[in-house]
């Protein structure tokens, strides 16, 4: 059997340059993530008895959102959960073609 030989494709998987379109498609809907945060919210029910005041209270509080059952708030709580990883894993990528 004669071994395949393998080729890289440097351009695949993060390493080619953005088109003018695809950055704006990329920062749109990063804008659009963030506006539908924004409208989630102000639109959620939080319960009584963990009424947030400041940044830190609201991820305290965010676990005792789907006690309302809703939708909004369901959603809220797996915004305000998945955005920081989805933050942390673009400032990684970045860096990580930084060092390169």
């Amino acid at each position: 059997m004669t071994a395949k030989k393998i080729r890289k494709l440097p351009h695949h998987h993060g390493y080619a340059e953005l088109g003018m379109s695809r950055y704006f498609a990329l920062y749109l809907a990063q804008a659009g993530w963030f506006a539908l945060g924004f409208l989630l919210f102000s639109r959620a029910y939080w319960p009584s008895a963990c009424q947030p005041k400041d940044f830190l209270d609201v991820y305290q509080c965010s676990i005792r959102l789907p006690e309302g059952r809703g939708w909004v708030e369901s959603s809220l709580m797996t915004w305000l959960w998945s955005t920081p990883l989805l933050i942390i894993l673009e400032v990684q990528r970045r860096f990580k073609n930084f060092a390169r």
